[in-house]
């Protein structure tokens, strides 16, 4: 089966030719979504065929219970499941009897789909033979509104080619779905209504055990020839579904639309008993603008986003492809509005991995939506964690920590910890250590101190205590040692003193300690308050400073080098180059044991310490370790690559920071892990953009100041991006001629370029 089957376009996802064995593919690929909900590019029509449906709505999750072999202390109740919701997108058709399906088509040709990333809409259309020899046009475009994010819309037109065709339509709602990735064929929906109104109709149900009330909505108008049909509409409901037939004869190239409005109310957003309420106030105002006026917002709220998140490439189509679709699914998944909501690793686009929460938030997101938006979006995602703090309290003390220590989930919805693999639920601590992360790269960035005192130190406090007491002092090494862990790469599962998991430890209770005695000295009554309500004294605070500075780390003096663990140099150390093509992905191919015992690493781990903590190591240690390590790197995690990129480019080896970042901007696109059809991998698509921007463009902060260290492929022969640091947007264009920078604004301002100070004035182009 071919998987580079999308047609290189900059700004548009393209697929021509019909293929039953890509369609799920495809409809991860062409997903859409609007922050608030999302859509898989399922058929509306019947399919036959081998389909995952999948409809989406934010937050609105069931707890499936765990399924284990066997109980541990501390085993999360619950796996939180991303829900498939009712669906709103459904329209059977039959012309002259037969129903429409691609599957059982004579012929399918002339079939596209294409999701236009500029302007934020999905099209896909095809011309059939039906088994009754009637041939017809069909075209569909579809899209979820920004503007107003309750709703989605489609136009469906159908025009009979070789002869006339009576034709009934019947647009409906779906409440009766289900979960793919369910544990026990639990019941995950309770439908409690189901109404029709004229043109609309409404099911009304909750998710059982979390009680989430959603009310799915659907209007539809059927228009022959631009004229609308107002008559011969029957109803159509059963226990889970409600909808309407059109029954309408057309003639030869007459062309038959439908318009049909449909999405959801949810009592996250409205008051419980006035969901359907809601949805006829949200259904008047889709109807009233229209098809298309909602399709022209929808193309002016894109141009605003991408007027300021574009990264604009030059000379290579796949490579630039490959980032707006990156770019794209970010913002279709998270837009900072609400910050009870964060950026689930699949999105809206599968139900793998559940939960909508992973450290990959912190890690590799965070500097996306700093960047490319103002911070107050990126303050949400801190605030997210703040309200979550109580939960991590707790989910530490079912582990036995103590005293306020705080262990944020791995995965989670509403801050308690939903993972039930025992060597990541209790071992993948290092999650602890990227939310506080978070917390200084936000302060570094934005220059925003007032996160911390209002509510970081809390954060940062709960952090500290945890990793003082996960450590143990070791009498044979006479220093402190961590015990039983998993670093970030998962093919080392519950070794002894991971060096990133004890580097991030280590740098946590003296970051947490250092900001203690700014707020008791700049911030008094946030210092009085904090202490007061946490108990934290200056003896347990300089404790913490005396065991991060006595951390003990695995180090070779054979390599030169920081070892991931203990036993790494215990392994025997084959390259992956050295290994069989027919043995990879080893994750596929390899038992658990086997990987285990192995050195291969799936994602970064120690260089992913030098990546959060580059100002710590010098160039030459940079150098050493990745040398080192990039040899027995498989890169099966969709979060590996990228930190590769940026340090490969970092040491000036640009073919292979331009592979990386191919690599992982086109994951998704050429299915690199052959997964796809499960949906996208949308945390790690941030990291893509940190591979040009900080990769290729070499921003960083440093001292207050933005610096950059342009580089450029040599496939391409310009790239251009912008920077919104501290409300002065910066655009940097790096072509094979130089580097150019304007500031927006009314204000100078002075960047760092190649580690020599520039001035930029506002208007003025400046070249470095």
């Amino acid at each position: 089966m071919n998987q580079e089957y999308i047609t290189a376009h900059p700004w548009s996802i393209i697929e021509e030719g019909f293929d039953q064995e890509l369609v799920q593919s495809s409809e991860s690929l062409f997903s859409l979504g609007n922050g608030a909900m999302g859509q898989r590019a399922n058929f509306e029509e019947h399919y036959s065929g081998e389909t995952f449906q999948g409809s989406y709505i934010a937050g609105v999750y069931y707890p499936d219970k765990t399924r284990v072999g066997w109980w541990k202390n501390g085993y999360p109740e619950y796996f939180a499941k991303v829900l498939n919701a009712p669906n709103w997108i459904a329209i059977d058709i039959s012309l002259n009897g037969q129903p429409l399906d691609l599957a059982q088509c004579k012929k399918v040709d002339h079939f596209r789909r294409e999701l236009n990333m500029r302007e934020g809409w999905y099209k896909r259309s095809f011309v059939a033979i039906l088994p009754n020899d009637l041939e017809i046009a069909v075209e569909v475009t579809r899209f979820l509104s920004l503007d107003l994010d309750e709703v989605g819309a489609i136009q469906y037109t159908i025009q009979p080619l070789n002869g006339g065709a009576d034709v009934m339509v019947t647009p409906y709602l779906d409440g009766g779905i289900k979960n793919r990735d369910s544990n026990w064929d639990d019941k995950f929906w309770n439908i409690t209504g189901v109404t029709s109104e004229e043109n609309r109709a409404f099911v009304e149900s909750h998710t059982m055990k979390t009680h989430f009330k959603v009310c799915t909505f659907m209007q539809s108008e059927l228009y022959v020839d631009g004229v609308k049909v107002d008559e011969n509409l029957a109803g159509k409901k059963d226990e889970t579904s409600v909808g309407h037939t059109y029954s309408v004869s057309i003639k030869k190239d007459e062309t038959l639309t439908l318009i049909k409005y449909g999405g959801y109310t949810v009592d996250r957003n409205h008051p419980a008993d006035q969901l359907q309420e809601a949805a006829n106030k949200v259904l008047d105002q889709a109807s009233k603008l229209g098809f298309e006026t909602l399709l022209q917002m929808q193309k002016e709220a894109w141009a605003q986003i991408w007027e300021m998140s574009d990264i604009a490439i030059e000379g290579d189509v796949k490579a630039q492809q490959g980032i707006r679709f990156n770019i794209f699914q970010l913002n279709q998944t998270y837009l900072g509005r609400d910050s009870r909501l964060n950026i689930g690793p699949k999105g809206f686009t599968g139900e793998k991995y559940g939960g909508s929460t992973y450290w990959d938030t912190e890690a590799y997101c965070l500097p996306f939506y700093m960047a490319t938006k103002n911070q107050e979006v990126a303050w949400n995602l801190l605030e997210y964690r703040y309200n979550h703090l109580q939960k991590a309290i707790e989910n530490a003390e079912k582990l036995g920590f103590k005293n306020g220590a705080a262990l944020y989930p791995m995965v989670t919805m509403n801050g308690e910890e939903c993972h039930n693999e025992w060597e990541i639920t209790f071992e993948e601590i290092h999650r602890n250590g990227a939310i506080a992360f978070a917390i200084y790269n936000y302060h570094r960035f934005t220059g925003d101190y007032s996160y911390i005192p209002k509510m970081g130190m809390e954060v940062l406090i709960g952090i500290a205590r945890f990793w003082r007491q996960r450590v143990n002092f070791s009498e044979e090494k006479q220093q402190y040692v961590m015990l039983g862990v998993t670093g970030p790469n998962e093919y080392e599962n519950n070794v002894n003193n991971n060096w990133y998991t004890n580097y991030l430890a280590k740098w946590c209770m003296e970051y947490a300690a250092e900001q203690f005695q700014i707020v008791s000295k700049a911030y008094p009554e946030d210092y009085q308050r904090i202490v007061s309500k946490v108990k934290l004294t200056s003896t347990e605070v300089e404790d913490w400073k005396q065991v991060a500075g006595n951390m003990y780390f695995p180090f070779s003096e054979k390599h030169q080098v920081f070892l991931q663990q203990d036993g790494f140099l215990d392994k025997e150390l084959v390259r992956v180059q050295d290994l069989d093509k027919s043995e990879r992905p080893i994750n596929q191919k390899w038992s658990w044991d086997r990987i285990l015992r192995s050195p291969y690493i799936k994602q970064a781990d120690v260089l992913q310490g030098f990546y959060f903590f580059e100002d710590h190591f010098s160039q030459e240690e940079l150098e050493r370790h990745f040398d080192f390590y990039e040899p027995f790197t498989v890169h099966e995690s969709s979060l590996s690559p990228c930190v590769h990129s940026i340090q490969a480019a970092k040491l000036g080896r640009m073919e292979q920071a331009y592979t990386f970042y191919l690599r992982t901007s086109r994951l998704d696109l050429d299915d690199y892990n052959k997964e796809v059809e499960e949906g996208l991998h949308i945390t790690s698509m941030a990291g893509t953009w940190m591979s040009i921007v900080e990769g290729f463009g070499g921003m960083r902060v440093m001292d207050n100041v933005l610096n950059f260290t342009p580089r450029i492929p040599e496939q391409w022969e310009s790239y251009a991006f912008k920077i919104n640091f501290r409300d002065q947007i910066v655009t940097m264009t790096v072509s094979t001629q130089g580097t150019a920078f304007t500031v927006s604004g009314d204000k100078a301002m002075t960047i760092q370029v190649d580690g020599k100070p520039l001035q930029l004035m506002p208007g003025e182009t400046v070249h470095a």
